[in-house]
C-alpha cells in the first residue's frame, strides 16, 4: 500500500476512563492498530457564543486511510461530546514494517 493509504485520526475526550474505552473499543473492532493516548492537554474553543477552556485526553488513533468512515462511526456513537473533533491527517511516509503492522492489525470488513 502506498503511504497515503494510512492516516492518523485524532479526537479529544473529558477524561481517561473514555479515552480508554474508545481505544480499547477501536482496537477490539480492527478499526486501528494503535491508540495513542495524550493526558491533561488543555483546549480552548468557542462553543454556543462562547470562549471555552477544558484539560482533556487527546487520542492519536494510526489505521488505514479506507476506515476513516468506520472509526468516524464508531467514535459518533459512543463519544459523550456533542460535536467530537475527528480530523483525519495523511500518512505522507514512514517505516514501511510500520506501515505493514498497521494492515496486519487492522480489518476492513468489521
Amino acid at each position: 500500500m502506498a503511504e497515503e493509504s494510512y492516516v492518523i485520526i485524532s479526537t479529544t475526550v473529558s477524561d481517561e476512563k473514555e479515552a480508554k474505552l474508545l481505544a480499547g473499543m477501536l482496537l477490539e473492532h480492527k478499526k486501528a492498530a494503535c491508540v495513542s493516548i495524550v493526558p491533561d492537554i488543555t483546549s480552548l474553543f468557542r462553543w454556543k457564543e462562547h470562549i471555552e477552556e477544558s484539560v482533556e485526553y487527546l487520542l492519536v488513533i494510526k489505521t488505514r486511510a479506507s476506515l476513516i468512515a468506520g472509526v468516524t462511526a464508531l467514535l459518533k456513537e459512543k463519544h459523550s461530546y456533542h460535536n467530537p473533533e475527528i480530523i483525519a491527517l495523511p500518512i505522507i511516509g514512514g517505516s514501511r514494517e510500520y506501515l505493514d503492522w498497521i494492515d496486519q492489525e487492522t480489518e476492513e470488513t468489521k
